[in-house]
């Protein structure tokens, strides 16, 4: 004999079900974490760029600096403003920026001690990084408790007229296998 055979009244997910159903909830998660992965990085371009337009500035702030000590340096001469801008321009010392004149270009150490600040980069390519020095300056000096940086410094200076000088500071860095770069530019006078 054999016994009656019964049909269930239960409703049961099928295998096509089931497999849309984690469809859509791998969608529901997916997407949320793919934003904020994104947004994650553009914060991170934006904190590097906040912080490469901080030094790209400091590194015009430090170049002005340099022409106004050459001018106070011999604030007391006759002609104090020509030959000051003449020191500023052609001078290897510690006040001029002749290693920086195009087409050279230069980095600049603000921390540097004795020596000149501003040296010049081999085939006119910087390539060396800043560090983050345990007191929050930047420097070129890889000193102890110092952090490397993906932040390279270049200044240069371009002739626009005998008494006019435009400094170009630019901070390049790599992210994600992307490289940015910002850029400052002023123009220096003689003083007057």
């Amino acid at each position: 004999m054999t016994a009656p055979f019964h049909t269930s009244k239960r409703a049961a997910f099928t295998l096509v079900e089931t497999l849309i159903a984690v469809t859509i909830l791998t969608l529901a998660v997916a997407g949320p974490l793919f934003t904020a992965s994104r947004a994650i990085i553009a914060a991170q371009i934006a904190r590097d760029q906040l912080i490469a337009s901080y030094l790209a500035q400091e590194g015009l702030e430090y170049a002005r600096a340099m022409r106004d000590n050459a001018y106070l340096a011999v604030h007391d001469q006759p002609n104090a403003s020509s030959l000051a801008w003449n020191n500023f321009l052609i001078n290897e010392s510690q006040s001029g920026i002749f290693q920086c004149r195009a087409p050279k270009i230069c980095t600049l150490d603000s921390v540097q001690g004795g020596a000149s600040p501003l040296t010049s980069c081999p085939g006119n390519s910087c390539t060396d990084p800043l560090y983050l020095l345990s007191n929050g300056i930047y420097s070129q000096q890889n000193l102890p408790g110092s952090t490397k940086t993906p932040f390279v410094r270049s200044i240069q200076a371009i002739d626009v007229s005998a008494t006019d000088e435009r400094i170009v500071a630019t901070v390049t860095w790599s992210f994600h296998g992307i490289t940015y770069a910002v850029t400052s530019t002023d123009h220096f006078t003689s003083w007057q």
